[in-house]
């Protein structure tokens, strides 16, 4: 179990991180910000990016085949990438003894960084994260 804090520092030791957010995508607003943001800004990052979420994890077009229940807690989406010609925006989303409206987003240099391993980083993360 860690923190938000012990979280990102993690997250920003992933080869190839040039930046990391925990977000609630409820809000779009972050709860914590290590690093660099693509447009300079950690706040208009984190809004833009909880749309993106929030459209993924409220649309049935994404639930696995014959959909899902939200009531155990369980989000229909796991995580989403979106790649670009220079980065990769990795976004996993957190179960939370709430509501889970929180996901991590590891912004990734596509150079550096290794998708499948910064994938499966970010999903361990994600398991011991504790938000509060």
């Amino acid at each position: 179990m860690s923190g938000i804090d012990a979280c990102l520092l993690e997250a920003i030791r992933v080869p190839g991180a040039r930046g990391a957010s925990v977000v609630d995508w409820t809000s779009g607003l972050p709860l914590g910000t290590i690093g660099d943001s693509p447009d300079g800004d950690h706040e208009a990052t984190a809004a833009e990016t909880a749309e993106f979420a929030r459209l993924a994890a409220e649309h049935k077009a994404f639930a696995p085949s014959g959909g899902t229940d939200r009531e155990d807690g369980e989000l229909p989406v796991h995580d989403l990438i979106l790649t670009n010609s220079d980065s990769y925006h990795l976004m996993r989303f957190v179960r939370t003894t709430f509501d889970s409206s929180v996901f991590l987003h590891l912004w990734l240099d596509r150079t550096e960084g290794n998708l499948a391993l910064a994938r499966i980083r970010l999903g361990e993360m994600a398991e011991r994260l504790v938000i509060e």
